[in-house]
């Protein structure tokens, strides 16, 4: 039986109260709290630094998912991994060298990710597939939280998946974007088993309900 996680995005939380937040969506039954961290430059937006990730860390006992949107990432990388971070993901196209930035978030006591955009190859994974142990699939353009889930990111989660099979290894697939309670069930199906959601929690007026809906739909 596949570990499903929900991974609600505190780039939809009310910042104004985000501690409130993190313990809310904690208490109604998330798995992980994801971070989206955005620099203004490898993204046109600009979200929270590491500042934020050790502000959150206290509140909630649950992983930190810390996803880079950044460049560089190699010292930042340092910075959220001495805030608190469990895990970091990190776009390949952000970094020089792709498998010195995994050894580095390895090495600072963090599990490594990449993570695939729309229109990106997963050839790269041919190369770290043994060193990762998190796949993020992309299925909106990063920048923009609320954005409409890309049709064509099934494909591609079902490649990923079949990759990760054939690997022998026990890798995280996390899908991020546009993601409810209509279609994680199919996402599912594709091959995905960890769940980034931001609008579709955060949104809801019930974050127990919220996050109870998607897993049960999950059932």
């Amino acid at each position: 039986m596949v570990n499903y996680k929900i991974a609600p995005s505190i780039l939809s939380a009310d910042f104004s109260k985000l501690g409130e937040e993190v313990d809310a969506v904690a208490r109604a039954g998330a798995d992980m709290i994801h971070i989206d961290v955005m620099d203004n430059h490898y993204v046109p937006n600009l979200t929270f630094g590491p500042m934020v990730c050790k502000s959150i860390r206290p509140i909630t006992t649950l992983p930190l998912d810390v996803h880079l949107m950044a460049t560089p990432v190699d010292r930042l990388a340092q910075e959220f991994a001495k805030a608190g971070a469990n895990v970091i993901t990190f776009h390949p196209e952000a970094t020089d060298h792709v498998d010195r930035t995994i050894q580095i978030i390895q090495d600072s006591g963090c599990k490594a990710g990449i993570v695939i955009n729309p229109a990106t190859s997963i050839g790269c994974l041919d190369w770290v597939l043994d060193k990762i142990s998190v796949v993020l699939i992309m299925s909106v353009n990063p920048g923009f939280g609320g954005q409409e889930f890309i049709q064509g990111s099934y494909r591609k989660i079902k490649q990923v998946r079949k990759v990760i099979q054939e690997s022998g290894r026990e890798i995280s697939l996390q899908v991020d974007g546009g993601i409810n309670g209509e279609n994680i069930r199919a996402i599912a199906k594709a091959g995905a088993d960890s769940f980034v959601s931001g609008s579709a929690i955060f949104g809801a007026s019930n974050y127990h309900g919220a996050i109870a809906n998607l897993k049960q739909q999950l059932l």
